[in-house]
């Protein structure tokens, strides 16, 4: 699928009309990093799926870098053109850590949307979180971590440097988006591990406290910043139900 002139790697699954799980990666996510939770939950919902690797991620084209500290902005701002590229007309936003982020500046900007299902969500930063994309960087200087998002990326470093440098620039520290959240009426589910070493509660109760939607938070004890990964089964079972009760 090309959009605006770079070529995005994308995938369909399930029914292709109607209500459409769209599902928006993290900030070193792919399409292939989901691995199987997109099908399961199309499975478990009967709803179809919309799965793709942002520019600079997994087989999509990469980005230019240095990312800019407004890169989920531009990416929110580019998502009406990829859905719109799809076919997808009444999209149900799936999103995980910065996935999150721009599905929450997506609907806050007035774009539609059916709902809203959030993993790991940033609306602001955290010194706690910022000290972890630190020692990321130490990681993929050092150790394996390279090799091992090599996997999964084309181009690992445009991946790598433009998550990591963008969220380590001294600007970042500015970053909120709570300013998009009165805006969001859509129903609103969101999915946290207990052990978040990139967030903590404050996310959810910021998100709970700005949105004018109906709002459900599930805070999952011995749970990291994937909870689909770590937690696939209860992950799955809120969202399924969620879906079931509110879409």
């Amino acid at each position: 699928m090309k959009v605006r002139g770079r070529e995005i790697e994308s995938a369909r699954i399930g029914p292709g009309q109607g209500p459409t799980l769209v599902f928006l990666h993290e900030g070193l996510g792919s399409l292939g990093l989901w691995r199987d939770f997109p099908q399961r939950l199309v499975d478990a919902s009967g709803l179809g799926a919309f799965v793709y690797s942002r520019a600079g991620y997994g087989k999509s084209e990469p980005a230019p870098l240095p990312r800019p500290v407004r890169y989920m902005h531009d990416e929110a701002e580019l998502l009406p053109d990829i859905l719109a590229a799809a076919g997808v007309t009444d999209p149900i936003l799936v999103g995980h850590s910065d996935g999150a982020s721009i599905a929450i500046i997506y609907a806050g900007a007035g774009h539609p949307a059916r709902a809203l299902l959030l993993e790991a969500p940033h609306v602001f930063t955290e010194e706690s979180g910022l000290q972890s994309i630190a020692r990321m960087r130490d990681l993929y200087a050092k150790a394996d971590l390279r090799e091992r998002l090599a996997r999964h990326h084309q181009n690992v470093d445009a991946a790598f440097l433009g998550w990591n440098g963008a969220w380590l620039n001294p600007g970042f520290r500015e970053w909120n988006l709570e300013e998009y959240l009165p805006r969001i009426r859509q129903p609103l589910l969101i999915v946290q591990g207990k052990d978040d070493e990139y967030g903590t509660v404050k996310q959810i109760e910021a998100i709970q406290r700005g949105v004018r939607g109906a709002t459900e938070a599930v805070l999952l004890p011995e749970c990291g910043h994937s909870p689909h990964r770590d937690k696939p089964e209860e992950t799955l079972r809120a969202m399924a139900d969620f879906l079931r009760r509110m879409v």
